[in-house]
């Protein structure tokens, strides 16, 4: 267990909302996606740089699709910062795809923006680099873009 889950986990002042959304997201897999029922609102609105979701049924099917094209998936909380209905989680995701990168371990840093009703999260914003986690992975597309990096910092 981190630091920080273990300060999330002990700290007095930490909702119960935000307890339970770390220790789903820290188990997390393919075989239990239904344990993101236990923390999001019927009504929530989930939001990558790649996606719009709007309501829980939808969200389970987007994380279905999500989670049955990678090897693995896992969050690591940095740090976070939260009031009694509000958070920002800082994470870092570990996730291997059988088409990206020949199926090695992809690392991103970002963080999420949480707003809660009836101590369930009804939004949900997720902030990260897009090209760090699916473009620059891409066979000949990742050599495209890190060709153009190269040419942009000289």
């Amino acid at each position: 267990m981190s630091d920080i889950t273990e300060n999330l986990l002990n700290d007095i002042n930490t909702p119960d909302w935000l307890v339970q959304f770390q220790a789903v997201y820290q188990n997390l897999s393919k075989d239990d996606l239904n344990a993101l029922t236990l923390v999001y609102h019927e009504n929530i609105v989930f939001e990558d740089p790649l996606h719009k979701v709007e309501g829980l049924h939808n969200l389970l099917a987007y994380f279905e699709n999500l989670y049955t094209h990678v090897i693995s998936c896992t969050f690591e909380i940095n740090h976070f910062i939260h009031t009694f209905d509000e958070a920002a989680i800082y994470w870092e995701m570990h996730y291997q795809h059988p088409k990206l990168k020949s199926g090695k371990t992809i690392s991103v840093m970002g963080h999420s923006h949480l707003k809660t009703l009836d101590n369930k999260i009804i939004y949900h914003r997720d902030y990260l680099d897009a090209g760090a986690m699916l473009y620059e992975n891409i066979p000949f597309l990742g050599g495209v873009i890190g060709f153009l990096k190269k040419r942009i910092n000289k």
